[in-house]
């Protein structure tokens, strides 16, 4: 049988009804709700965020510490896909060409 001390119990059945209650939040009331427009304004901004936080310490993070060396094909590979980006304004043709550089400088050279 598995052994859960109150603690751990506890905060398991706290978390479930904080889960319950945030997500089952909008249908409690009945009429419309919305959100004021400085919420609206500041949730355009959610995905190029949650995109940062995720790629940022990817390129520039080796083992947990700051890159102290120039030769990483991804310092060269986010530089190029930049400027794609910049250049053409495209998602596809970024991605393609931040590969492009990558992989022979990775797979090749060993950085």
């Amino acid at each position: 049988m598995l052994d859960l001390d109150p603690w751990t119990l506890l905060t398991i059945v706290a978390l479930g009804c904080i889960t319950v209650i945030t997500r089952g939040f909008f249908f409690i009331s009945s009429k419309p709700w919305t959100l004021p427009h400085w919420a609206q304004r500041g949730l355009q901004y959610a995905p190029i965020a949650a995109l940062a936080a995720v790629v940022i310490p990817e390129i520039v993070m080796a083992q947990g510490e700051l890159v102290v060396t120039w030769r990483d094909a991804r310092l060269f590979a986010a530089a190029a896909g930049m400027a794609w980006f910049f250049w053409k304004r495209g998602v596809l043709g970024t991605i393609v060409t931040g590969m492009l550089v990558y992989l022979p400088l990775r797979l090749g050279l060993g950085w």
